[in-house]
């Protein structure tokens, strides 16, 4: 960020006053508590057992599946290394047994790990994408090579995770041995997507961070509304409703529901450059973006790369999406196409939870997985 951007974020609370403390932590904290009552009625969410690899600030590492051997394992299956958004809550990847990436991936033979963004405490207030996409991942990589051994690990993000993900293997090709992106956008610009065009006419982050910080999660997600209503309020319900008939929909569209209510705050220096370098700058796709010192482009990423677009989604949408297939230095790239599902509340996510996903995307995903670990 630029230097009158970045003025210590302290400093700044002592002018202003915080809006997240008084108004808008309580409104996440309503929320989560809403959340509480799903699971006290039977919907939330049903996890996959797991064990904490590490924690550090910002971060908690998963692995599910069987404990470790006490030496590194390099005989075991295919690692995947799942990115999650930097919002909300990352169970969405493992929530109910019959909708989770997760346990695809177990039955598919590969070790699977999470990361779980966590709230960004006092420390982590200036925490940005030279965080996020690059030391932090670098961070759980090492991690899971103090089991596994050394190696590239496949990359899995969905949504704002995919980017990410993205950025950290054009910073580390070493590591990447292949990048599965689900929804992810890459390019930006107001004729591309309705978050993009409402954001082109927003004012700028740093007008919102100083007087909100850390940036609540019930706020992103009122402003994810007003750029697109449609999406998050109209097909929403209808979705609901057409989940009726199906008590598998059903169950399913319930406990995505609760985790929409799972609010999770975003660090203040991460929403401005995600605002200001990506969504109104396309910095990445223009071969701008700076990221620790070292640029970040399309141009760098040397891994196969798999991406599921959705051709209907208004917040994805297939332009911000092919650009970056199109510029990419593998010559390996794939684009699976998803035509959405009933039951998954927002058709964002269904990628990761619909029935139709997991009958016909994610074996197709489990089979490049493979063919790219020979």
């Amino acid at each position: 960020m630029d230097d009158d951007v970045t003025d210590d974020f302290a400093t700044r609370q002592g002018f202003y006053p915080n809006l997240d403390t008084w108004l808008f932590e309580p409104i996440d904290r309503f929320r989560r508590d809403l959340g509480l009552w799903f699971d006290l009625t039977g919907f939330g969410r049903e996890e996959t057992p797991f064990r904490t690899v590490m924690s550090a600030p910002g971060l908690t590492l998963r692995r599910y599946g069987p404990e470790p051997e006490p030496e590194p394992e390099p005989e075991a299956g295919p690692v995947l290394l799942i990115v999650p958004a930097p919002i909300k809550r990352a169970y969405i990847w493992d929530l109910v047994p019959w909708a989770s990436v997760v346990r695809r991936g177990l039955e598919s033979g590969l070790s699977v790990y999470l990361v779980c963004w966590e709230r960004p405490g006092r420390i982590g207030q200036s925490f940005g994408l030279a965080d996020y996409a690059d030391r932090l991942i670098l961070d759980s990589v090492r991690a899971i090579g103090k089991e596994r051994g050394n190696g590239p690990v496949f990359l899995a993000g969905h949504s704002l995770g995919g980017t990410l993900a993205t950025f950290f293997a054009a910073l580390h090709p070493e590591c990447v041995k292949g990048l599965i992106l689900l929804g992810a956008p890459l390019h930006f610009g107001r004729d591309v997507g309705l978050i993009d065009r409402w954001i082109a006419t927003a004012p700028p982050a740093q007008y919102l961070t100083v007087v909100v910080a850390p940036v609540a999660g019930s706020l992103l997600s009122g402003c994810s509304f007003l750029a697109d209503p449609l999406t998050f309020g109209w097909r929403r319900l209808l979705n609901g409703f057409r989940s009726l008939g199906d008590p598998q929909a059903q169950r399913t569209y319930l406990a995505v529901e609760r985790w929409a209510c799972d609010e999770m705050s975003m660090a203040p220096a991460l929403f401005e450059e995600i605002v200001e370098w990506l969504y109104r700058e396309d910095r990445f796709m223009r071969g701008n973006l700076s990221i620790n010192g070292h640029k970040v482009a399309p141009r760098l990423v040397e891994a196969p790369v798999l991406s599921a677009v959705d051709p209907n989604c208004r917040i994805v949408p297939p332009q911000a999406v092919l650009p970056f297939h199109r510029a990419v230095r593998s010559r390996d790239t794939t684009v699976l196409w998803y035509g959405g599902d009933v039951g998954v509340s927002l058709q964002h996510v269904g990628m990761l939870v619909g029935q139709e996903a997991h009958r016909s995307l994610w074996p197709k995903v489990m089979s490049w997985v493979h063919a790219r670990a020979r």
